[in-house]
């Protein structure tokens, strides 16, 4: 079931990469030549750079990807929670496996909405973030204390 879910999260993972990459592809072309490249907390842009700027979330939302497949590759070398022992080995990586997932889907909403936000925000000054910036760090925060727990649980 493990393998599944992870099997799962890969594909979200990787498909949400590729719609951040697809999205910016699509609209460069179409862009004014000046873009927002910073939003205030109200959503107002209060920095401006060259359309170019456009490829910065692909190039994150890439690195990020590389870098979390990358821990995942070796487990051992992550910080755990608690102590690694024969017996709760499996468990540990099998939480941490996840979390690690989890958390870069997260990461990938976070820079697909900023992305989508940046592009529409150009043509129109009015519009809204399709998911408020708040709620994908809250999920951050949330997830981590469960994960927390989860790993002293399965100590």
């Amino acid at each position: 079931m493990a393998d599944i879910i992870s099997l799962v999260f890969d594909i979200i993972n990787l498909a949400l990469l590729m719609i951040l990459w697809w999205i910016t592809i699509k609209n460069y072309k179409i862009l004014p030549p000046v873009i927002p490249t910073h939003f205030d907390f109200e959503g107002k842009a209060d920095r401006f750079g060259n359309k170019k700027f456009v490829y910065l979330m692909p190039i994150f939302g890439a690195v990020a990807y590389l870098g979390f497949t990358t821990v995942l590759n070796y487990p051992e070398a992550v910080n755990f929670p608690v102590e690694i022992t024969d017996q709760n080995r499996d468990h540990q990586i099998s939480i941490m496996i996840f979390f690690m997932k989890w958390l870069l889907t997260l990461v990938l909403i976070i820079f697909l909405n900023n992305q989508d936000y940046m592009i529409r925000y150009s043509f129109n000054e009015n519009v809204k973030t399709r998911i408020p910036f708040w709620l994908p760090l809250v999920l951050i925060f949330l997830s981590l204390i469960i994960t927390i727990i989860l790993a002293s649980v399965f100590k």
